[in-house]
């Protein structure tokens, strides 16, 4: 383990960490708020850590997957633990655990809180709980590579430990143009957003923070109802950009340059939209009559649709008193996800798809056990390694949903609200269903159950081995 040089990450990320930190306390000064001085003081102190730790060089810049992930598990604990710290020493939070939830809900995108009343926050912490979302949503060591890349050639390994999906690939061959490239078009797509929210009528406060919560799939609220006050034209805003969030961003690579039709035939990005389709017409039929017209129950169809498959989390509704079909779809939806290669949670359309081709092949095998069938995704067969990396993922997955939902079963709540807490929770979502759905939070839980939880929203953002890794003995062996 080269001891030395995720030190030097972990410095560079306290950087950027006050960097991050500088516009909450702009908001404070906007706003004239007294909490900004809990930004002010956890600024400064990540400053000085940053600088003074990095001021001794590493001995070695190399290294490879075993530091990668590492440094991108560590990196994401440190980013939760100091950005906590402002939300308890604003007073607004009853204890540094609680604060400590929201802020990895929060940089992790999940977007579950332990809020009852999020209105009464003030307003440089809803921004910092919102720009968590944006920070978390690409990726803090993507945004490092794009600005200040590593030497020597090994920042894929940073970005295959932070980036989700069964495989990462590069859209240009070097690394860093890769991470610059999808960060102007995450900051490009988070501003139309935010113009298109202005022109529906939202402030500029309402904008910004809902964008942040859009773009990161999130979902943080300003508001008790979530999305629930604002007018359809927003609310449809806003349905459209969580489905172009939860698009894996190689796709707008290639409208971007122009190669339309291999922009329309990605095969992942098909099947995610035919999924949401598919959902938002079964859920529209089946709730029909709740609402008072065909077209109103569409629009809420289809915003909770797109909030859930692409783990956003906001609501314009109570959608836990909708009918049980339509709970069960979106209980499934959670699982699902979005696309690899987005800002998305869950397993990933492109897991599940290849899973079940696997499935398709070997009913085949059985019939025909001298036919020689391989497993073909966008065109190109997938290699045994993937299909390994797949299968170890599902069972890691189960393996750790099901001790979640063991240990979290300790604080006798309902099995419902255990099973979609734990959901909710590991694939990034944020509501589930009963006590802790939309119109509730997850205060309800003990302080154990929270850390449990708060284990399962990294875990989930970081597709879960880099989290894994840390409990090895054998990662933190010397080379």
């Amino acid at each position: 383990m080269n001891y030395s040089i995720i030190r030097y990450i972990l410095c560079r990320v306290l950087e950027f960490q006050a960097l991050f930190l500088a516009l909450p306390c702009v908001a404070a000064l906007v706003y004239k708020e007294r909490e900004g001085w809990a930004y002010a003081v956890v600024l400064a102190g990540c400053l000085f850590i940053g600088v003074l730790g990095k001021m001794k060089k590493p001995k070695s810049t190399e290294f490879y997957a075993r530091e990668g992930f590492v440094a991108v598990s560590l990196s994401w604990i440190v980013l939760s633990i100091t950005g906590a710290l402002p939300l308890f020493l604003s007073g607004e939070f009853p204890s540094y655990t609680d604060a400590l939830f929201e802020t990895i809900s929060g940089l992790t995108t999940t977007g579950a809180s332990i809020l009852s009343d999020v209105e009464a926050l003030s307003k440089c912490n809803l921004f910092w709980r919102s720009f968590t979302h944006w920070i978390g949503g690409m990726g803090v060591l993507v945004l490092i590579l794009a600005i200040l890349p590593l030497a020597g050639g090994y920042n894929m390994h940073l970005m295959r430990a932070e980036s989700p999906g069964p495989t990462v690939g590069k859209l240009v061959p070097r690394v860093k143009n890769t991470a610059r490239n999808l960060y102007k078009m995450y900051i490009v797509m988070t501003i139309v957003e935010i113009v298109l929210l202005l022109v529906t009528g939202m402030s500029l406060f309402e904008s910004m923070t809902l964008s942040f919560g859009t773009a990161g799939t999130g979902g943080f609220g300003v508001l008790n109802d979530s999305i629930g006050s604002y007018p359809m034209m927003s609310q449809a805003v806003i349905t459209i950009f969580m489905i172009l969030f939860g698009v894996n961003f190689s796709v707008y690579y290639l409208v971007w340059r122009k190669k339309f039709s291999q922009a329309l035939h990605h095969e992942e990005m098909r099947y995610y939209l035919g999924i949401i389709v598919g959902a938002v017409l079964l859920i529209t039929f089946n709730i029909r009559e709740g609402f008072q017209s065909l077209l109103d129950a569409f629009h809420h169809a289809a915003f909770q649709v797109a909030s859930i498959i692409t783990t956003t989390g906001y609501s314009t509704t109570d959608f836990d008193v909708w009918p049980e079909f339509s709970k069960v779809i979106l209980v499934l939806l959670m699982f699902v996800g979005a696309c690899a290669g987005s800002t998305g949670g869950g397993i990933k359309v492109s897991r599940v798809v290849i899973m079940l081709k696997l499935v398709k092949n070997e009913l085949s095998y059985l019939i025909h056990p001298k036919r020689v069938r391989q497993v073909y995704f966008e065109k190109r067969v997938v290699g045994k390694e993937v299909l390994r990396s797949i299968s170890v993922f599902f069972i890691a997955y189960a393996m750790i949903y099901g001790i979640s939902l063991l240990l979290i079963s300790l604080d006798n709540l309902g099995f419902t609200t255990n099973f979609t807490a734990v959901a909710a929770t590991l694939n990034n979502i944020g509501p589930g269903l009963e006590q802790v759905g939309p119109t509730a939070n997850f205060a309800v839980y003990s302080q154990p159950a929270k850390y449990v939880l708060m284990f399962d929203m990294l875990a989930g953002r970081l597709e879960l081995f880099p989290m894994l890794l840390l409990f090895a003995p054998s990662t933190w062996k010397r080379r």
